[in-house]
């Protein structure tokens, strides 16, 4: 299976992995600081960014994609990584550490921790932001150089997404368009459900962080994963969205960086929401 990765850095291996319609550049934010501490490698999962649809297919349902990735590991010649995620690639992230494969995880916003309807809800926002990145190309380009149309197209992502430059706005949109792995993941997200039992028998540091003023996945649904985790160490990220990179970098790479052990843990604190100076959360 071939998979696009940028790979930098050097230290204990650390894999970063995207959420649906997404790409390897979402890590952009804090790339540089994660490669301070580790050999980081931020891959595109196959069906999206530049990684094509496997010969075989797309994977049916999420053990086919952990275990489609594992043997892509190995040939990496990368042995039980770190390994943090978003969304699909949070969920992804908690079930390479339920099957062991990794030192360490950390999830931002994982699937797998909503109920029927909330994950219909979810899936409808990212299609119509999918059907609106079919508009031609010059046209969006045109568009997202206003910082209201930006804000208008990325809010159910980012709390700031006038910040976000117009190429980043255009590669992303460009990136969810072309994204063929993305019915078959849609599809098999029907069925999926986290099971935190599984977790319970893994001895790795496992991080859950939840952007505050996530409109993908409420942040609500971490009280779901605090009560189903309870090894877990579960935090709130106040002023961030469901795609907390771009929002609060320092916050984000200092949470995955604690998870790691390459920094010392911060322990428990407050921030207001919409700084970049803290954490709220509890100790599972």
């Amino acid at each position: 299976m071939q998979v696009h990765v940028r790979r930098a850095g050097s230290g204990e291996p650390l894999v970063l992995i995207h959420g649906i319609g997404h790409r390897h550049q979402a890590w952009e934010p804090v790339f540089d600081r994660l490669c301070a501490h580790h050999e980081v490698i931020a891959l595109d999962l196959p069906g999206f960014g530049l990684s094509p649809v496997p010969e075989a297919g797309m994977p049916a349902d999420m053990a086919a994609t952990v275990a489609a990735l594992l043997p892509v590991l190995a040939e990496w010649g990368v042995e039980r990584p770190h390994v943090a995620g978003y969304s699909l690639g949070g969920a992804i992230a908690l079930e390479l550490a339920a099957a062991g494969a990794v030192a360490s995880a950390t999830a931002f916003s994982p699937a797998g921790f909503f109920t029927p309807a909330e994950r219909r809800r979810a899936l409808a926002i990212l299609r119509l932001l999918r059907l609106n990145a079919h508009l031609p190309t010059p046209l969006m380009r045109v568009a997202l150089r206003s910082a209201s149309v930006r804000a208008l197209c990325f809010a159910p992502l980012v709390c700031r997404p006038a910040a976000l430059t117009v190429e980043r706005a255009l590669g992303d949109a460009l990136a969810l368009r072309r994204g063929l792995g993305f019915p078959a993941v849609a599809r098999a997200a029907r069925d999926y459900r986290f099971d935190g039992a599984r977790l319970s028998r893994a001895s790795v540091p496992v991080t859950i962080g939840w952007g505050d003023r996530d409109r993908i996945f409420g942040v609500h649904q971490a009280e779901r994963a605090r009560a189903g985790l309870p090894g877990a160490r579960v935090v709130t990220l106040p002023g961030c969205g469901h795609v907390p990179m771009s929002d609060a970098p320092d916050r984000v790479a200092r949470l995955i960086l604690e998870t790691t052990g390459a920094v010392a843990a911060s322990g428990v604190t407050s921030a207001v929401p919409g700084g970049d100076a803290g954490l709220r959360g509890e100790q599972g």
